[in-house]
């Protein structure tokens, strides 16, 4: 087995660069996609805990069970920290990750990925995802879809309480940012489901709006401000008035998939 995981690694290396962040975490440089799976200001543990899991968990405290879309798997921090906050903080909430992730070589490698010690706890959930692209135990449920998120998504029976919109940046991989795509994933959603996600562009937040989603300015200590979408109105988050936005900005749009495909 040990021979596998060489023959990744050095494969990951001709793609992939490790890099420090400031929070003292590693994460990756892609090459393909000429940028990092992190904020290297904000840190790899640092942003998936305040950008993605607090503000979920915050907002669906209530809910004893969660099922959560996580966009796109990568180094799985926004996955593994989910797991790292709820047994920290010994909360009894089921969780049920499924991820969407193209680079099945990245995952089969995280077995030898140099996490935080945080994750020291969950260390044999990572070896199995790592090995089966699948965990699971009596409270939490984590599955790799392997492939084109665009197609594996429309496949999903679940429905989905909390979405982490966390693929590489529009810019770069826009097909999963048009207006088209957040139709794909609205549908799979519960009427209450909520997103996060560390994009603060204009079109971006015009694309959930017009699938349905109320958009809220996020903020958080040490972290630059980002965007809770949701499929409800909330209570104590800034609201932003996208009617307002469109008016005083009336040449801004949403991504579409006939600019990329």
């Amino acid at each position: 087995m040990k021979s596998v995981y060489k023959v990744y690694n050095e494969t990951l290396r001709s793609q992939k660069e490790l890099i420090l962040c400031e929070d003292g975490t590693n994460t990756l440089y892609s090459k393909e996609f000429d940028e990092p799976y992190h904020s290297t200001k904000d840190g790899a543990l640092h942003e998936s805990l305040e950008k993605h899991v607090k503000p979920s968990l915050s907002l669906s405290r209530g809910k004893t069970a969660l099922t959560i879309l996580d966009i796109c798997f990568g180094l799985g921090y926004n996955t593994f920290s989910t797991l790292y906050y709820i047994k920290k903080n010994r909360l009894n909430t089921k969780v049920h990750i499924l991820s969407p992730e193209f680079d099945e070589e990245l995952v089969h490698s995280l077995r030898t990925f140099e996490f935080p010690p945080e994750f020291d706890m969950i260390k044999h959930m990572i070896e199995a995802v790592s090995d089966n692209l699948r965990y699971e135990d009596e409270q939490f449920k984590i599955e790799i879809l392997p492939g084109d998120a665009r197609k594996s998504i429309p496949q999903i029976k679940e429905k989905i309480d909390v979405v982490y919109q966390d693929a590489f940046s529009p810019a770069h991989n826009p097909l999963l940012w048009t207006k088209e795509w957040f139709s794909d994933v609205r549908a799979i959603c519960r009427e209450d489901a909520l997103l996060t996600t560390y994009s603060t562009a204009a079109a971006i937040r015009l694309g959930l709006y017009e699938n349905g989603f109320f958009i809220f300015v996020h903020r958080a200590e040490m972290m630059r401000y980002s965007t809770v979408a949701s499929l409800k109105m909330l209570d104590g988050l800034e609201y932003i008035d996208m009617e307002l936005k469109k008016k005083r900005n009336p040449t801004a749009e949403s991504m579409k998939d006939k600019n990329y495909v």
